[in-house]
């Protein structure tokens, strides 16, 4: 897809998941990529994958890493700033670094709460306001912003992990209208289920990763299609693109809105893994 040639490109949660796949897949169409997580082992490890799928003879200076906490607000302005020269130059930032939940909430401590917001909404939002004045400076940009099914509807046993979805709607709807009259664009990501160690990571009440995969998850859609997929949504700048367990998601972000009394009867029967 030519909307990515010699696009720079800043993904967090870069080092597995949808975000290492998004990454390989962008070095394949001639972006030059910043890559952003906790784990600068990990990191290494998906710049080289990046690095080897690339035809650019001139590649070695095409993918560059920026380790961050995205629990870390503070620190993420100073990090900001030691790699301004870099990400300033931004033209497309994947906001796809976060974390999931598996708990009910009478058995979920305030800090699981606490961690969600501050990983998957504020730390989102930090970075996004550091980036937003090089946008607006140059007139274009791209945010993309890794939501999910669970913020377009309350989903049992992901209360934190909802809430703080729903809370990423809420800011980057109301930003893609204040910037309306610009040639900056948002788009939402809504995964349904796909397939990556998403469950396996996710927080139980007592903040330990659960640990095991959930089934629904082992059947998702791959990864690898998921990434190929969301990259011709975004090149066509959609505000909103749901992927992954596509049927089943689409009806049930219809009749939530159409017939709300009846999705809640269904949710509250539904499966909780």
């Amino acid at each position: 897809m030519t909307y990515y040639q010699g696009k720079k490109v800043w993904i967090t949660g870069a080092s597995s998941g949808i975000g290492k796949s998004l990454a390989i897949e962008l070095s394949k169409m001639g972006a030059e990529l910043i890559l952003s997580s906790r784990k600068i082992d990990a990191l290494e490890k998906v710049k080289a994958l990046c690095l080897s799928a690339m035809s650019d003879a001139n590649r070695t200076n095409k993918v560059h890493i920026v380790c961050l906490d995205l629990a870390n607000h503070e620190e993420l302005e100073s990090i900001f700033k030691e790699n301004e020269s870099i990400l300033s130059q931004t033209d497309i930032l994947f906001n796809n670094g976060g974390i999931s939940q598996r708990s009910f909430a009478e058995n979920t401590s305030f800090d699981v709460y606490q961690k969600l917001i501050d990983i998957n909404y504020l730390g989102t939002v930090k970075i996004s306001l550091l980036l937003l004045p090089f946008f607006k400076k140059r007139n274009s940009g791209h945010f993309v912003v890794t939501s999910s099914s669970a913020g377009k509807f309350g989903v049992p046993v992901r209360t934190g992990y909802s809430a703080s979805k729903f809370a990423l709607h809420g800011f980057f709807e109301a930003l893609r209208a204040e910037l309306h009259k610009t040639k900056i664009y948002v788009t939402m990501l809504c995964p349904g289920y796909i397939k990556t160690d998403i469950s396996l990571n996710a927080l139980t009440g007592d903040g330990n990763a659960q640990g095991t995969m959930d089934q629904a998850q082992a059947n998702g859609m791959p990864v690898e299609v998921m990434s190929q997929k969301v990259l011709r949504a975004v090149a066509s700048k959609k505000a909103e693109f749901l992927v992954g367990g596509l049927k089943e998601t689409h009806m049930a972000v219809w009749m939530s809105r159409i017939f709300p009394s009846l999705f809640r009867k269904i949710i509250a029967k539904s499966r909780v893994t």
